[in-house]
């Protein structure tokens, strides 16, 4: 089920601790194990996330992955090098537990957009440019104002370069062309230690969709993290703290699923 036909849901129901089957979890970061901030940077390392992260790894033997529009660098960071497995850029950079990482190389048209968006930004203020160096993210949550002129931008920009237009919560990335959370889910399914398990992916925003259907698509589903809207998921969590709990409860049932 795609995005564009998912059904809106005024409600979804918790997501079950004991799903039939050997649990793939595949876990957006930003919304999901952490809060929202209004900078990039202003999202450090947790006790508590780190601890529920540990403690899933070993219930799961290992499969559990990070799946976020943040990067390798900085999902290490945030998640306190807890993952293993992690696909970052929106799917584009990807590492398999064994330390593989499989990363293109930038499109041209991104550091042409990363000139435009801090050229943007420079007059302004509250408006944050992030270098992925194979994508270039606009932040305007401490500038809302600024959303409509920022899509505009985003949206020539794209067309121009041929880049993929990615936005997100008070966020619009441009990134080379090539893959979604979806494909990374996807292709942790096909490798040890996710390989025959029921995929389950946690995302909040539109970027996680692609996750969702991938997951369906796998035999498994998707939970959607906030308010309910049109959705491919089939469960929800109210908010960072839901998720925690839910992911200790998972740990603490064990590996058998």
């Amino acid at each position: 089920m795609s995005t564009e036909t998912a059904i809106r849901v005024e409600s979804l129901p918790a997501p079950p601790v004991r799903p039939e089957g050997r649990l793939a979890l595949f876990l957006d970061l930003d919304g999901v194990l952490a809060p929202m901030a209004p900078s990039p940077d202003a999202v450090v390392a947790d006790p508590r996330r780190t601890a529920v992260l540990q403690a899933l790894d070993r219930a799961l033997g290992g499969r559990v992955a990070i799946v976020s529009g943040r990067t390798l660098v900085e999902i290490d960071r945030i998640a306190d090098g807890t993952s293993l497995s992690a696909a970052g850029v929106h799917g584009l950079e990807r590492r398999t537990r064994d330390g593989r990482i499989a990363r293109p190389d930038a499109a041209p048209g991104v550091s042409r957009v990363l000139a435009a968006f801090r050229d943007f930004a420079k007059d302004r203020p509250g408006v944050v440019v992030e270098d992925k160096t194979i994508s270039a993210g606009l932040h305007y949550r401490q500038a809302p104002d600024a959303g409509p002129e920022a899509h505009i931008l985003g949206q020539r920009l794209a067309d121009e370069e041929g880049l993929t237009l990615q936005a997100g919560h008070m966020v619009l990335e441009l990134k080379t062309p090539g893959a979604d959370k979806g494909t990374a889910v996807s292709a942790f399914m096909t490798e040890p230690p996710f390989l025959g398990a029921l995929p389950v992916m946690l995302g909040d925003d539109l970027t996680d969709e692609a996750g969702f259907n991938a997951a369906r698509a796998l035999g498994g589903f998707g939970v959607l993290v906030g308010e309910p809207r049109s959705t491919a998921a089939a469960y929800g969590l109210a908010d960072v703290a839901a998720v925690l709990d839910w992911l200790e409860a998972v740990a603490a049932a064990g590996g058998s699923q």
